[in-house]
């Protein structure tokens, strides 16, 4: 599909990586996006590391497809179980020229930064805590001020913020449940990462069920939107290949008029989808 514009193409499995675009946009307002969600195969935090690389790689040619030199998966599962590979094994033979970057790392960076005393709490999908990413690269990029990082699986925080249920008891008894449990494994967490995209819409009831004093929570819009100027500040010969018309576009694998209804609650705007299929 030839295109004259090149947008930075942002894909998730769903609705979550709305909250990333929203900040890309808000912080670089003149760059085109194109967001491209799989409503249709969410969630993906449930499935195995072959489907979850499967289903990203498609989405990833697809906004190839659509003039991206630069996708963005702002999505945590994905970013877990298929960025790797897709960085090593497929750009080199496909898209040598065209770049693939995730949310993980820059999350990590930051909070492998900010906390006090290298005790970090994880909550994700259950895919994206199986994949332990998140101990890992803040093994891997903390030299050594992470000293402990406890994680936990909360599977039915996406389904909360999927059907729109956010700020009701039912909603607050599984979010206080998942906290307790994680500062139960370590009381001294000073850091919380919301390792999932969707988590933001929470943070009020997340905030309120917090059991400790003083933990910084670390939500990775403002942060991804903050390190992605920063690469291509870095990269001008990636910079160049982005478009800068201030266009939008979005895609979607589910009924458009669905998911029009629900971005609209995510963005704060009315939006026009076009629905495809990978």
């Amino acid at each position: 599909m030839a295109t004259s514009n090149h947008p930075i193409g942002v894909f998730d499995s769903g609705y979550g990586g709305l909250t990333v675009l929203k900040e890309f946009i808000n912080q670089m307002p003149e760059y085109d996006f194109v967001y491209l969600g799989d409503n249709a195969r969410t969630p993906y935090g449930t499935r195995s590391f072959d489907v979850v690389y499967e289903y990203t790689l498609e989405a990833v040619k697809r906004l190839f497809d659509e003039g991206c030199h630069l996708v963005i998966l702002a999505c945590n599962t994905a970013s877990a179980k298929a960025l790797r590979s897709i960085q090593q094994r497929d750009l080199p033979r496909i898209a040598p020229h065209k770049r693939v970057l995730g949310v993980i790392r820059p999350s990590v960076e930051e909070v492998a930064q900010s906390t006090q005393n290298g005790h970090v709490g994880v909550v994700a999908t259950s895919g994206t805590v199986a994949s332990d990413s998140y101990p890992i690269e803040l093994e891997k990029w903390s030299e050594g001020r992470v000293k402990q990082t406890s994680q936990e699986a909360c599977p039915m925080w996406v389904p909360i913020v999927e059907n729109n249920v956010m700020n009701t008891p039912g909603a607050d008894y599984f979010i206080q449940q998942n906290l307790e449990a994680l500062f139960q494994k370590d009381p001294l967490i000073d850091s919380l990462i919301l390792g999932c995209t969707h988590y933001p819409l929470l943070i009020e009831s997340i905030r309120k069920f917090i059991p400790q004093q003083g933990v910084r929570v670390i939500e990775q819009g403002k942060i991804v939107a903050q390190k992605l100027q920063d690469y291509l500040y870095r990269h001008p010969e990636i910079d160049a290949n982005c478009t800068k018309t201030s266009e939008r576009k979005f895609l979607t694998t589910e009924e458009v008029h669905f998911f029009e209804a629900r971005a609209a609650q995510f963005l704060g705007y009315p939006i026009r989808a076009r629905k495809i299929e990978l």
